[in-house]
């Protein structure tokens, strides 16, 4: 069976908005559940049963729809590296979470749309706009004021923060080098793939030595599950409006993630912290908007998967 491109379906901008709102609602939902989990739990070990759940979904549900093509990639080294380079990025972000509020962690995932400009040229022979190198500026700043001295932040919480934000940065490169040449649904597919390899492996040394309790495994079960509907969300919404029209909405998920730490965590960002959490957000929202505007592509300003 043949996979029809996202790229083909007809446009909706208004269900893009919908779909890109429910997603980043899903994501930081998700973050605060695995911040959650981490606290008792190993972050490779609840990984691992998320991408088994991920991938389980895709073999039984999505995989027959597609027969032999999901796997068919014209350029598997690419493919795989895009997989394990997310799969990095779960470990890091994951003991970031551990160590870090909510809010932060993922307000310093959101310099990776703006870091990107700096590959933009180099590595995809695209040319980056005056307002883009402003935006990123402004970005910078704000990440300066989020990681400040004496903002009471974790040394290593930084760290691996920081790798993170390196893995967000090279995975929207890879999707946007990939997309070309590959379906969204086989990207999927081995995303799931490699990450269930890279924790598999991980298990012997990271799984408990107590089975977990029914209501933590439903938690587990569920990141995977989420995980895939908000990914699957973000393909939807990306093949009803442009990436330029939707980039501001995904900033939405550092409010929710503001909203969920204070909730259920009670993390409350101090004021100096809130201010560079408004440049980053407002950076990458103004990038996108002057995107849409002047009528550019704007695929580099892909949001940063969930953590």
């Amino acid at each position: 069976m043949v996979i029809v491109p996202a790229q083909t379906k007809p446009q909706n901008p208004l269900q893009g908005i919908l779909l890109v709102l429910g997603a980043v609602f899903l994501f930081a939902c998700q973050d605060a559940l695995g911040k959650f989990l981490f606290t008792t739990y190993s972050v490779p070990f609840v990984h691992a049963v998320r991408y088994f759940v991920n991938l389980t979904i895709m073999v039984v549900l999505i995989a027959p729809r597609y027969g032999w093509a999901i796997i068919k990639t014209k350029r598997p080294v690419l493919v795989v590296a895009r997989g394990l380079a997310l799969a990095l990025g779960s470990l890091f972000g994951g003991f970031a979470l551990r160590a870090m509020p909510l809010a932060e962690t993922v307000s310093i995932l959101y310099i990776a749309p703006l870091a990107v400009l700096f590959l933009a040229m180099p590595v995809l022979g695209e040319k980056v706009k005056w307002f883009g190198w402003v935006a990123s500026g402004i970005g910078f700043m704000g990440l300066l004021l989020i990681v400040r001295p004496h903002a009471n932040i974790s040394t290593a919480g930084l760290l691996f923060s920081f790798l993170c934000l390196l893995t967000a940065i090279v995975y929207p490169v890879l999707s946007r080098l990939l997309s070309k040449t590959e379906s969204t649904e086989t990207m999927m597919f081995y995303v799931g793939l490699m990450g269930s390899i890279f924790y598999g492996v991980q298990l012997p040394w990271t799984i408990p030595s107590v089975f977990p309790p029914w209501p933590d495994l439903a938690l587990m079960l569920a990141l995977g599950v989420g995980s895939l509907i908000g990914h699957s969300l973000f393909t939807a919404a990306y093949a009803r409006a442009p990436v330029s029209l939707l980039g501001p909405f995904t900033y939405a998920h550092i409010a929710w993630a503001t909203l969920l730490g204070w909730w259920f965590f009670n993390q409350v960002p101090d004021y100096v912290t809130f201010i560079g959490m408004g440049f980053v957000g407002a950076a990458g929202v103004g990038n996108a908007v002057m995107n849409h505007n002047s009528a550019q592509a704007a695929q580099l300003a892909l949001p940063p998967e969930e953590i």
